[in-house]
């Protein structure tokens, strides 16, 4: 609560520091919504410039992670309804014949494992970070952000029903279910992968941080001025 206060008063390494503390959570929460690295990115930087100019309506002390994560939410949610694309469990059956009509689909957990056979090959670790990663955004949407956030993220199930304003029994619901989805696609063995996947690269956070403080350079400026203005009102008069 103390960085929030400071980057209310125009304090830029305030909010640079609430920045890096909050990049890799918020980055992934994006990515369980947009399904797209790059856009998670703007996503991220357009939700701290949002949340920067609403500093004042968040009333702490506690709850400010969830805070922001649901103005990512918000951002995220709002570039899907923009683009137009609608989701549905369609998206995750692929036809194996090259779209021929009489031929069967097939889940996109069976086209993984048919392309990947080989154990040996799947628990490399290189190979399957790549294929979790992949399993992971073809998750449905409802499962795959609960995921993100419980077995990524590390959120218990009260913060992660609190952030998505969702009751903890649909959580464990959905985070149960994907795990099926997933471990019936890749196995038991990538579980320990989890922490791991969906990283926020240094220059990536770099990126992210300088392009929003550049972004918010003026009203850094203004609030500071601001601030040194009701400093100066409040001295006494030196007589």
């Amino acid at each position: 609560m103390l960085l929030v206060e400071r980057a209310r008063s125009g304090d830029q390494i305030a909010f640079e520091l609430i920045m890096r503390r909050y990049n890799q959570r918020l980055y992934r929460l994006a990515c369980s919504i947009v399904k797209n690295r790059a856009e998670a990115e703007d996503v991220v930087q357009e939700a701290y410039v949002r949340a920067y100019e609403k500093l004042a309506d968040f009333i702490g002390p506690n709850g400010f992670s969830t805070w922001l994560g649901r103005i990512v939410i918000n951002e995220a949610l709002g570039r899907r309804r923009k683009s137009g694309r609608v989701i549905s469990l369609e998206d995750y059956v692929r036809d194996i014949k090259g779209g021929d009509p009489e031929q069967p689909g097939q889940r996109w957990t069976d086209m993984v494992k048919s392309e990947e056979p080989s154990p040996e090959r799947l628990a490399a670790n290189s190979e399957l970070g790549r294929m979790l990663e992949t399993a992971i955004t073809s998750l449905p949407d409802k499962f795959r952000t609960v995921f993100m956030l419980r077995a990524i993220e590390g959120l218990n199930v009260l913060e992660t029903a609190d952030l998505l304003t969702i009751r903890p029994e649909t959580v464990k619901t959905r985070f149960h279910r994907a795990r099926q989805l997933l471990q019936q696609a890749l196995g038991a063995q990538c579980d320990a992968l989890m922490p791991s996947m969906f990283p926020l690269g240094g220059l990536h956070c770099d990126n992210i941080v300088a392009t929003v403080l550049a972004r918010l350079a003026p009203a850094f400026d203004r609030a500071a001025a601001d601030n040194g203005e009701r400093d100066d009102r409040q001295q006494p008069d030196q007589a």
